[in-house]
């Protein structure tokens, strides 16, 4: 009888430890958008939606002066 309560209490320390180990190993990754350094430009519109301008037209190359 001894043995069998033994064996019961092990078994259920393995499965606790396996379902704890299981938990923790569990890992999420995020993604945040970068801009790619490939040299690719993004539009005008959406580099305005990123800085938060009212206008499109200072990040349109033909709006630029040249220096």
């Amino acid at each position: 009888m001894q043995t069998s309560k033994i064996t019961r209490i092990a078994v259920i320390a393995l499965v606790l430890l396996f379902l704890i180990l299981s938990v923790i190993s569990c890992s999420t990754h995020t993604h945040t958008a970068t801009q790619t350094t490939t040299g690719k430009k993004i539009p005008p519109g959406q580099a305005k939606k990123a800085s938060g301008s009212k206008s499109a037209k200072q990040y349109a190359p033909g709006q630029q002066k040249k220096r």
